[in-house]
């Protein structure tokens, strides 16, 4: 009896170390660089463990091609494998197991509004929540989207960019957005953009656009908290178009028939520079725009003052 017992123990090990010695990983899409456990029934030879490669081909032994095996399921690649064998005369209705032994490194990387960026590894399915969550949650800074860059499935295709709403997932749960997310992702939570109010205004700085609609004039001159005597009847907005050379547009716009209702508000973009001059030393647009695009550059929290008029 003790020994039908340890025979019976003894087998059920070595079926369950059999198991784990063939690296059964969760299936999923093959990448360059996975380890798979190729087994071809009745054929030791053609049985063996191979390296993707970097070009997403596998060679077997005796086959006169190799095979193409990056974003195939793994019961998809025993076929392909399956149809060479026959195709070069090797074997006749080959049995062939295909196992995914050993993953490449996959990381995902989470990164901009986030309270702690990181880089962490992956061996099965996770998803965008549990991604953000690792990171300990979005920071106050989060605007309203979340880009996730996806790698390229096989060689010769380009990345793919999807944009979440962070509303949607987090406020509204919408299990739609909750990307499931296999290695190799870039996650990045878009940071509220800023405008900022120099010039002749009560509280200058550097004001949080709260929402995709962005800041008005008039809602970015509140938040300045109103205009101090001996501004101008005329504003200007400064807007950058080449961020590595720090060129910049200037915008002339009538700023007191916009307090006066008698001209259209003016929407402003994210990193705009609103500047309302003093009547007393008029307009000097090279220096000005020097020293508001580096007030621009130095604060991001609006607490430094600048007076660009002296």
């Amino acid at each position: 009896m003790h020994y039908k017992l340890t025979l019976i123990f003894w087998s059920v090990w070595s079926l369950q170390a059999a198991q784990e010695a063939s690296g059964n990983l969760p299936a999923r899409p093959i990448s360059p660089n996975d380890l798979l456990s190729v087994t071809v029934y009745g054929s030791p030879e053609l049985t063996r463990s191979v390296r993707v490669g970097s070009d997403g081909l596998i060679r077997l032994p005796m086959l006169s091609q190799r095979v193409a095996a990056v974003g195939m399921l793994p019961q998809e690649l025993e076929e392909r494998l399956a149809a060479a064998l026959t195709a070069d005369g090797i074997l006749v209705e080959p049995s062939v197991t295909v196992a995914i032994a050993e993953y490449s490194t996959r990381p995902i990387s989470v990164a901009g509004a986030v309270r702690h960026p990181l880089t962490f590894q992956v061996f099965e399915k996770t998803t965008l929540l549990e991604a953000l969550t690792r990171a300990e949650g979005v920071s106050a800074e989060a605007g309203g989207e979340i880009l996730v860059t996806r790698p390229p499935r096989r060689p010769g295709e380009s990345s793919l960019m999807e944009r979440v709403s962070l509303k949607g997932l987090i406020e509204q749960g919408d299990p739609t957005l909750n990307l499931a997310l296999e290695g190799g992702e870039e996650v990045r939570v878009a940071q509220l953009g800023r405008v900022f109010v120099v010039g002749n205004v009560r509280r200058p700085g550097a004001f949080r656009m709260e929402d995709s609609t962005g800041l008005s004039v008039l809602k970015a001159l509140a938040l300045a908290e109103g205009l101090t005597p001996f501004s101008t009847k005329e504003a200007f907005v400064f807007r950058r178009v080449d961020l590595a050379t720090k060129a910049a547009t200037e915008t002339s716009i009538p700023l007191r028939k916009i307090l006066d209702r008698r001209a259209p508000d003016v929407q402003l973009e994210a990193n705009d520079i609103l500047y309302i001059p003093d009547n007393r030393s008029g307009h000097t647009t090279a220096a000005i725009l020097e020293r508001a695009l580096s007030f621009a550059a130095g604060t991001a929290s609006g607490a430094l003052v600048l007076s660009v008029n002296r």
